[in-house]
């Protein structure tokens, strides 16, 4: 049996569509998953970079879209009441329903995106936080030391393996970003040829031709 990681955070819509989708693309096939909570805001940091909904024209842009990839793929998906919003909360929630060691299982992490993405609710909302840790029933507190520091640890091994988004699929040493990955990440796992060709490490050999300089203040 394979063994692939789910890399996402529930504050992702794109992660949440990927994680609905996994179960059809992996139809037939022996894999186990691994749903890796990582902290999103905290691998953007590390990546000096901004998420699309701090973009004013992109933030439309992901919202229009996410919502039409729910309707052409037929899963549910309702814009919460406001994005983005801080996703701790959910993170810590998840890594305290998993036992020391393991990660979160496939029903918590359906749980967690459900409630975020459907219904159009507030994520975060602290009744709707009580109701969803009574119905995950935690094994472990979620504001404890070793929680934060499983959440901790993940992005910091997500960051170190070279996760630079969610969702990410590693397939072994191999990442795959996106929802449009998800089929060539499965490509990968059922042995295609292309992966044994050149084409791969060509990617990441090629040279850079210009590196855009940061504008001087002034």
């Amino acid at each position: 049996m394979n063994t692939i990681d789910f890399y996402f955070d529930p504050i992702s819509p794109y992660a949440a569509l990927a994680f609905e989708r996994l179960p059809e693309v992996l139809a037939g096939r022996s894999v186990a998953v691994r749903y890796v909570p990582i902290l999103f805001g905290a691998v953007l940091k590390a990546m000096d970079h901004k998420g699309p909904a701090e973009l004013p024209h992109k933030r439309d842009w992901t919202y229009r879209q996410v919502l039409w990839l729910s309707h052409k793929l037929n899963i549910a998906l309702d814009l919460p009441a406001e994005h983005p919003f801080n996703p701790l909360p959910l993170l810590r929630l998840l890594w305290a329903t998993a036992q020391p060691s393991q990660t979160p299982n496939r029903y918590a992490v359906e749980t967690v995106f459900r409630h975020v993405w459907q219904g159009g609710l507030d994520a975060v909302d602290p009744e709707r936080l009580q109701g969803l840790t009574a119905v995950l029933a935690p094994p472990q507190d979620p504001n404890s030391d070793a929680v934060k520091q499983a959440l901790r640890q993940a992005t910091d091994d997500a960051l170190a393996r070279g996760v630079f988004g969610v969702p990410t699929v590693a397939v072994g040493d191999r990442l795959f970003w996106g929802l449009d990955a998800l089929d060539m990440a499965v490509a990968c796992l059922d042995g295609d040829a292309w992966f044994e060709g050149p084409a791969w490490a060509q990617a990441a050999a090629m040279p850079t031709g210009m590196t855009r300089l940061a504008r001087k203040a002034g």
